[in-house]
């Protein structure tokens, strides 16, 4: 994996949290917005749009760059529209990057011993 395949991943996992933290708060805001005077849901819409954007635009960009299966990418984008999918992204993002990580160690190292 090279180093720009490997950015767009992790800008990818880092943004995944935080939108799924922003829809769960977006979720609530709409329950007290029905259920109570307290009307956030203008705010937290805007900033849960922001975010979601944002995955949307790193995701494409993970998707050209990983060469990602249709498959795949539909899995994560899947995951962008489900209240805790951000969650399950941002560590399967993990778990991807560092076998990158181990992989790129290892066929280093096979290169320095040959």
């Amino acid at each position: 994996m090279d180093i720009k395949t490997a950015t767009a991943i992790r800008r990818l996992r880092l943004v995944s949290a935080p939108e799924a933290v922003s829809f769960l708060i977006l979720l609530v805001c709409s329950v007290l917005k029905r259920t109570t005077d307290f009307n956030a849901v203008p705010v937290m819409g805007a900033i849960h749009g922001v975010l979601f954007i944002l995955y949307v635009i790193f995701w494409a960009d993970a998707w050209s760059r990983a060469k990602w299966s249709a498959g795949t990418a539909a899995f994560y984008f899947v995951l962008s529209v489900l209240p805790t999918g951000g969650f399950f992204a941002e560590r399967k993002l993990r778990r991807e990057s560092e076998n990158a990580v181990i992989a790129a160690r290892a066929r280093q190292e096979g290169a320095v011993k040959a």
